[in-house]
């Protein structure tokens, strides 16, 4: 999960990393406000929250030498649209004297299967051109068992980019702290670009960005609660209460399928759509297909009005096939003014089937995910 910089601000001061004082706002007021507090000193910068590039060149990032600029500033850039994302909070911090950018990062490389330190001399927002044209001039360091930031490290990255002695301290502290953020929180990337050089001969951190391992989300609440807040469907809010993935697929669908699995989920969109029909939605159970589960997944992805078939496709060699037919049954109410096809294959099928049954005998119970589409194409025909 990527996090926004106004949470990789907050994480940097979390862990000891140099950065400016700022805060972020959803509303023209709310800058106005935080900026009576008198906390940072003008100039400031007010910058878009979205998770995209460019929004400088797009306009989101301004700056503002008083409060009256301050909150008109902040009023044009609150709403606007950056590359498709609309901007709902901007983080605001004092603008800095800066004379040099360098940039910084800890990654996993998934080719070696350990992380890797990236540093360049060279930062900003032409950090990704100076990789393409001057490609010698980032330089790597892959830790391979390493926890901890050695000084041989700091100073390959120093020898390696030209810098002298004066920044040896600053980037051992700075890179220490980084990589302890980056195991501690799970993260896949934590960057600073730039990381910065002051006038005052200051090394701080000015922009950075966090992307945590989304299988670590379990431990850490404040990042499972952002997640939740950026998200606005209140349908994949719903699921995740159950701990389901919910994916609306598209608007026009009029298909939803319930499965374990996102290789059976995968397929049955693939197979519904070359058979010509539109999957709406779909619902990967997880773990644990019992009665009370599908109950809830058979209400979250009927609620849209749109759907009118629904596709329960379930396969699992310890999955008790009674427990799915028993939450079919639970939500018969809500099930019955839908077309209905299911695939039932796990433990005590027989079982489930005749509690199928007994619900409508014309329910179809399909053998295996093609014969389930070929029966959905005959009911959506009718």
């Amino acid at each position: 999960m990527k996090l926004f910089e106004y949470n990789a601000h907050a994480l940097f001061g979390e862990y000891g990393l140099p950065a400016l004082k700022g805060f972020v706002a959803s509303s023209a007021v709310e800058v106005e406000r935080a900026a009576a507090s008198g906390t940072l000193r003008y100039p400031l910068v007010i910058k878009a929250q979205v998770q995209t590039g460019g929004r400088g060149k797009a306009g989101g990032v301004k700056f503002a030498d008083n409060a009256e600029q301050l909150a008109a500033e902040a009023g044009k850039i609150l709403g606007m649209t950056i590359n498709g994302l609309v901007v709902k909070k901007v983080f605001v911090t004092e603008k800095a004297s800066v004379a040099r950018e360098m940039y910084l990062s800890i990654a996993l490389d998934r080719k070696e299967r350990c992380p890797v330190i990236v540093f360049c001399a060279d930062g900003g927002m032409e950090i990704n051109d100076i990789a393409d044209a001057h490609p010698e001039k980032i330089v790597k360091i892959h830790l391979r068992g390493e926890t901890e930031i050695k000084p041989f490290m700091v100073q390959y990255l120093l020898d390696k980019s030209g810098l002298g002695s004066e920044f040896k301290e600053p980037m051992a502290r700075i890179a220490a702290a980084l990589l302890k953020l980056f195991f501690e929180r799970n993260a896949m990337l934590v960057e600073i670009n730039p990381l910065a050089l002051l006038a005052s001969g200051e090394v701080v951190c000015l922009d950075g960005k966090i992307d945590v391992d989304d299988n670590a989300l379990y431990k850490f609440e404040d990042v499972r609660a952002l997640r939740d807040e950026m998200e606005t469907d209140p349908l994949i809010l719903e699921a995740r209460k159950w701990d389901f993935l919910y994916i609306p697929v598209r608007e026009d669908g009029d298909i939803a399928v319930v499965s374990n699995g996102s290789g059976m989920l995968m397929s049955s969109i693939d197979l519904i759509s070359k058979n010509g029909h539109v999957v709406h939605s779909v619902l990967d159970l997880g773990g644990g297909a019992t009665a009370a589960r599908i109950q809830e997944a058979v209400r979250i992805v009927l609620s849209a009005p749109s759907v009118k078939l629904l596709f329960v496709n379930i396969f699992g060699g310890i999955t008790r096939c009674d427990e799915i037919a028993k939450g079919i049954e639970g939500s018969w109410e809500q099930v019955k003014s839908k077309k209905l096809v299911l695939r039932l294959e796990g433990t005590n099928k027989e079982d489930g089937a005749a509690i199928v049954r007994g619900l409508n005998p014309d329910i179809y119970l399909a053998d295996d995910l093609v014969d389930g589409v070929d029966r959905i194409v005959k009911e959506m025909a009718r």
